[in-house]
């Protein structure tokens, strides 16, 4: 699982407004605001949570630590750095 804060900085580093990440994940944008109004792990279906971290996974996201000891994200390389 991810927490809200992770949700917030995943979305900023990608520099994507909610709507774009709603309609990525394919959820309502004031289900994605609620989900970053929490700290924890946000109260929804789980369902909905993993179709949000798949997105942002899918942008490039990767999602470190557990919602209980040092939740963050790194963005991951894209091709090869010489």
């Amino acid at each position: 699982m991810l927490t809200g804060a992770q949700i917030r900085a995943a979305r900023a580093a990608l520099g994507w407004s909610t709507n774009v990440l709603a309609e990525k994940a394919g959820v309502a944008s004031k289900t994605i605001s609620r989900f970053e109004e929490v700290n924890g792990i946000p109260p929804s279906r789980s369902a909905t949570l993993l179709e949000v971290k798949a997105a942002l996974e899918a942008g490039g996201i990767e999602f470190t630590g557990s919602p209980g000891n040092n939740p963050g994200i790194t963005i991951r390389t894209v091709g090869k750095i010489d």
